[in-house]
């Protein structure tokens, strides 16, 4: 079987379609799993690290704001799909699956007309627009909400639920254990703060009126800053005890275990790791994002009463009161873990599986 995988662009579209490739290779060890992403994007180091070939489109997203520089992107689409009708040709894929991303709309859409089968994975409450203009011919869409009938055509939605890294699901360390080997006491209540592996502006700047209350108020805090801000805000942490700042942080699975509280934006990916872990989540959904998706993410858990939602404009005056607050309320962040943890489909990568070996027949 010949398989290939298309997009990425973020975290949130690579690790999953890293675990569906994991879960192909497992279900089906001689398949054959070529990436497709876009040049200069994090997939084209994250993929290859992970053992998998990627080929890299010159694609780009459409400047919104600034309509006349689009005359350049019209030209990388062009040149992606060139690149792509002829891996179609070259590659002779048995199966196409895209997880949304700049790189997914010209492979799936040469795909679909070489007439290859395509999975569309939508990792989003509110479908994004190369999504919904592939979903017509798309043979099956796997999506993680209720609903997404507004968007895709209903007779080929699944609710699989979004691939999470194998270790946050197999993750079984208690969450003292876990505290201890992120180096933190615990007695004490930890608050992690993660905004991606590049970061995020406004949540950092939070973070950084938030630190000294939550500090004094008893909590432990892990603050992951991202590359773009470490220069900023790693040096916030130096010297104060029961407080890490970093650039990265690699053990999420222990992240989970351990916290307490999580403070994120909320990608799909994000989303549904918590989900998982079941931890009491407040989201500040970015407003940089195409569709604005991660307020509905963000609402479609908040309304459940299964995470608290900050908008991104009210984080430096809301964030530090609204976590204390929590902090103080057991029985609110009881509530929370369980209503999250009802959200959780751990099995998504199985289902998907299953999905793209009847498709493949």
């Amino acid at each position: 079987m010949n398989v290939i995988i298309s997009g990425g662009g973020t975290g949130g579209h690579i690790f999953p379609a890293l675990s569906i490739a994991d879960a192909i290779k497992k279900r089906f060890p001689d398949a054959n799993i070529k990436f497709v992403g876009a040049l200069g994007r994090m997939e084209m180091q994250r993929v290859p690290a992970a053992g998998y070939e990627i080929v890299g489109l010159p694609v780009a997203g459409f400047d919104r704001r600034r309509p006349w520089r689009n005359v350049k992107v019209l030209w990388q689409l062009w040149k992606s799909m060139r690149i792509a009708r002829k891996l179609v040709k070259t590659f002779r894929p048995d199966i196409a699956i895209g997880v949304g991303g700049y790189a997914s709309g010209p492979m799936l859409k040469a795909a679909q007309r070489a007439g290859v089968p395509t999975v569309i994975q939508e990792q989003n409450s509110y479908a994004g627009v190369t999504n919904k203009l592939l979903a017509a011919k798309a043979r099956a869409i796997c999506v993680a909400y209720d609903n997404m009938d507004r968007f895709f055509p209903a007779e080929v939605i699944t609710k699989t639920g979004n691939p999470v890294r194998a270790n946050i699901i197999d993750s079984s360390v208690s969450r003292e254990e876990a505290k201890r080997q992120l180096g933190f006491d615990p007695e004490r209540p930890l608050v992690a703060i993660v905004g991606g592996s590049l970061g995020a502006r406004t949540i950092n700047r939070a973070m950084a009126g938030a630190l000294k209350p939550l500090i004094d108020h008893g909590a432990s805090v892990l603050w992951q800053c991202g590359k773009y801000y470490a220069d900023q805000y790693v040096p916030m942490g130096k010297g104060v005890e029961n407080a890490q700042v970093t650039d990265f942080i690699n053990r999420m699975d222990l992240v989970y275990r351990a916290a307490d509280i999580v403070v994120s934006r909320a990608g799909a990916g994000t989303i549904s790791e918590l989900q998982i872990a079941g931890v009491p989540a407040v989201l500040i959904p970015s407003p940089n994002v195409a569709e604005d998706h991660q307020r509905h993410n963000a609402e479609a858990l908040s309304t459940r009463d299964a995470a608290v939602m900050i908008l991104d404009k009210d984080a430096d005056k809301l964030l530090a009161d609204t976590v204390i607050e929590l902090l103080d309320d057991e029985p609110r962040r009881a509530r929370l873990a369980e209503n999250i943890k009802k959200m959780a489909l751990p099995d998504a990568s199985s289902m998907i599986v299953d999905i793209v070996a009847k498709q493949v027949k």
